[in-house]
Parts: C-alpha cells; structure tokens; sequence
C-alpha cells in the first residue's frame, strides 16, 4: 500500500469516527425525548480498483420497533377511551349520589316520604303540611338537576369532540408536511431520521384519540390509517369535520339530525351501530357519551320522572281532580304524558295550587288540589292515599328498565346501579389498560437509547480515531525521513 493510500484510507476511517461521535452524542442527549429513534452509521468498504482504500459512509438510519410502538398507540387509544368513561361514570354517579347523602336521589324521596306520613298523622299541623309540600319540591329539583346534569355531560363530551378534531388535524397537515419536506430532503441526499422523529411525535399526539396504523413507503413518507380502514394520510392529509352544537337538550339527537356527526373530507362517517366509524379510542368515546350513554341516562331519570308524577295522577287518589288535570307532580303545569316523555325530568314541577309562593296553598296537599275552600283540618285521607301512592310497587313502563313491580325508592336505586356498574366496568377495563400500557411503554423506553451502550460506543470510536491518527502520524513520519534521505 502506498503512503498516499494509506493517508486516504486514515482520512477516511477519522471522518466516520468523527461522524459515529457525533451520532452516538446525539443518541445520548436525546435519550429521554420521546420519539427519538436511535440512530447508527452506516458504512461500507471504499473500493479504488481492485483494492481497499477506506470507509465510505452511506447514511444514517433510525431504529425502531415498529410492532412494539404500534401496540403501544393501541394501548394508547384504549386507554384513553377508558379514562373517559371513567370520568363520565364517575360523575353521573355523583349526579344521582349515594343512599347516605341526604341530597341525593334516594333521600330526597327518603325525605318526601317521612315528611307526608308525618303530615298525614297530623293533618291539621300547617308547619307539617308546608315541610311535606317542600320536600316535593327539593325531590322535583333534584330530579331536574340530574337532567340538567346529563344535558351538561352530553355538552361537555361535544365540546370535547370539537377540540379533538382540530387537534388531529392540526397533527395530520403536520405529517403531511414533514412528509413534502422528507422528499425534498432525501431528493437532496440530506438525512431525515430528525423527521421521523417529528413524525413519531405527532402520531403520538393523534393515537390517545383514535386507534390507527402507520406504514413507511419506500420514498420514506409516512402513511396512516385507522384501525377501521379509513386514510387518514396518504398523498394528502385528510381532514376530519365537525361542528360543535352551542347548547344540548334532550331532543338533540344524531338521529333527529340536529346535532354534528362527523366527516372525514367531507363524507360522512356512520358512527352508529355497534362498530362506528373511528371507535376504539378517546373520540369514539365522547361520541358515545354524547349519542347513548347520556340519551340512556335521560331515558332512565325520565322514567323515574314519569312513575313519580303517575303515581300520583291515579284516579281517584284526590277526587277533587277533575279528569285530565295533574296531580301533585306536572310536566310544567300539565299532566304528565307518557307521549312526551322525552325530558320530562328537566321539566317536572310541584303543581302551584299547593304551592304559596305561587298563589296556592299547602292545605290543598291535605283536602284535595282542587278545592276551592279548606275542609276539615282532621282528614287525612288525601294524604294517606299519597302515602300508599309513593311506596306501592308498579311495573316501570320506560326507561329501558325491567317489567318487575318496584316501588318508588327501589327505581331510584336501581337507576344509581346502573350508573355505578357501568362506571366499575369502565375503571375495570381502565386498571386492565393501564397495566399493559405500563408494560408496552417500559419495553419501548428499555428499546430506546441505552446510554450505557452508547458510552461503550464513545471508547470504541475513541480507540478506532487513536488507530487512524496514528497511521497518519506514522505517514508524516516515513515521508518526513524520506525527505531527510533525498537531502
């Protein structure tokens, strides 16, 4: 070999070294960001005629484990759609509350109860009548915040959807960008394993929301698809559509087409049914609670507003009523009808003629809601009959519940079941998640950067640098003397 081939090929292996120093002090700095695909030199032998003469770098590539990460987002999207539901349960529990607080569903009928046998034990008592007519009236509120309630969830969960949809976009024309610049940069014979990285990030960003796919074509742009087979980014970004409704009310509906589904270039997505277009992750979820679970939860507290205000509509418990007038509960005024049953509880009310603050009075509760003149202060026989109307037990016509005779209390605490199973199911399926989440996340983090590896690699290129210096001081030296022998 030749001194001049011997100084090219030293060159040669110092570049790389300098190069695989730089690679690998990146790879330790950025050990903790996430996205960040290891990178490695990648070299081959520098061929001149039929002999060595060096390294030649080829590139610099990322390593990643694509199957690993991939499951990783699934996890992702599940639990994000857990921790939704989670939250919803949580909360609509906290609406109907638990038998041992005293402003919950069950205490305020807990309350009604104790208050009208009192006051049917003591007619005559004004002070017993007026606890029992507010009672009636701290029960139809409560049933009316409850509902309120609900419409609240179902705005929050819209309101949700809308901030998701911009943000996957946002995510998406981010791809699709860093997808025009990998081929500008790879046109150019630049390294994009830095775009790869941004891209990894902001696929993280979209996974929590919906479950998807990605694929690397061979001119390094990035391809994404849902988990249903919908293109989220192929050529062009696609962009998702929606608007967000300004209020909720239990008439609001997909169905009835007064509230936003959802678009994907402008094609509506059917999100009905039991496989939606996008389930799987936190957007199908707030879809969910903002289409069923709220809708079944209004069904429900509407039923429990429709047997309560029945109960007391019976003919013949106050024969004072003339015939299509309501009882001591009304739909805003009116007899409450099964035909309009949707949101009645956000419109249940105490009827005013028991009422003071409405020009009624509380005697009427103990004589009869249409009398005209107060009768005799010792007959509770209005009362008892409302007394016998609340605990009886009546099959349920509505509200998705079973045809089983319950009583008033026993419908309350079975719609606070509901809610609580469905919230266990959700914490259950969100401690499941989170486990193998953990699990996928340590195995990505443990196939990242090992720093330890890297500072083994520092000590390699440090004595493979020393190797090539040396042949070049060794070069000065032998043409050094060769000088010193022509002189």
């Amino acid at each position: 070999m030749s001194i001049s081939s011997a100084l090219s090929s030293a060159l040669s292996g110092l570049n790389a070294s300098a190069r695989r120093a730089d690679i690998v002090s990146s790879n330790i700095a950025n050990a903790m960001t996430e996205g960040y695909g290891t990178r490695r030199l990648e070299t081959a032998g520098r061929i001149v005629g039929n002999d060595g003469s060096g390294v030649r770098v080829m590139g610099v590539t990322r390593q990643e484990d694509s199957i690993l990460i991939g499951q990783r987002r699934q996890a992702d999207s599940q639990l994000g759609a857990n921790r939704v539901q989670v939250d919803y349960g949580a909360r609509l529990e906290a609406l109907i509350g638990s038998p041992d607080q005293p402003g919950s569903l069950s205490g305020r009928l807990s309350d009604m109860e104790a208050k009208l046998i009192s006051a049917s034990n003591a007619p005559w008592n004004t002070t017993l009548l007026t606890g029992a007519v507010e009672a009636a009236q701290s029960l139809a509120s409560n049933i009316n915040q409850i509902s309120s309630g609900i419409q609240s969830e179902r705005q929050r969960a819209d309101a949700e959807i809308g901030i998701a949809v911009d943000r996957i976009n946002t995510a998406l024309q981010g791809l699709d960008d860093l997808n025009k610049r990998i081929l500008s940069v790879r046109s150019n014979g630049g390294e994009v394993a830095s775009l790869h990285d941004a891209q990894a990030q902001l696929i993280d960003q979209i996974s929590p929301y919906i479950p998807l796919q990605s694929r690397r074509e061979t001119n390094g742009t990035l391809q994404i698809y849902s988990n249903d087979g919908h293109v989220l980014l192929s050529h062009r970004a696609m962009e998702l559509g929606f608007d967000p409704s300004p209020g909720m009310d239990p008439f609001l509906s997909l169905a009835n087409g007064n509230i936003s589904g959802l678009t994907l270039d402008g094609r509506p997505l059917r999100l009905e049914g039991s496989n939606p277009a996008l389930g799987g992750g936190e957007l199908g979820a707030l879809f969910d609670i903002r289409d069923r679970l709220g809708p079944e939860a209004q069904a429900r507290i509407d039923a429990v507003a429709r047997d309560l205000a029945e109960r007391f509509d019976q003919s013949g418990l106050d024969p004072t009523i003339a015939p299509g007038d309501p009882g001591l509960f009304t739909d805003a005024g009116n007899l409450a009808n099964p035909t309009n049953e949707v949101g009645l509880a956000g419109r249940l009310q105490v009827n005013e003629l028991a009422m003071p603050s409405s020009g009624g009075a509380v005697w009427r509760l103990r004589d009869g809601l249409g009398a005209v003149t107060e009768g005799p202060s010792g007959n509770a026989s209005v009362l008892t009959a409302q007394v016998d109307a609340l605990t009886a037990a009546r099959t349920t016509a509505s509200g998705g519940f079973s045809s089983t005779n319950r009583t008033i209390s026993e419908l309350a605490a079975e719609t606070l079941t509901l809610a609580s199973m469905s919230r266990i199911n959700a914490e259950t399926s969100l401690s499941h998640t989170a486990n193998l989440h953990s699990v996928l996340k340590t195995a990505e983090l443990a196939d990242g950067v090992d720093t330890d590896d890297e500072l083994q690699r520092l000590l390699k290129i440090e004595q493979h640098y020393s190797a090539n210096a040396r042949v070049i001081n060794v070069a000065e030296e032998m043409m050094d003397e060769l000088l010193r022998i022509a002189q």
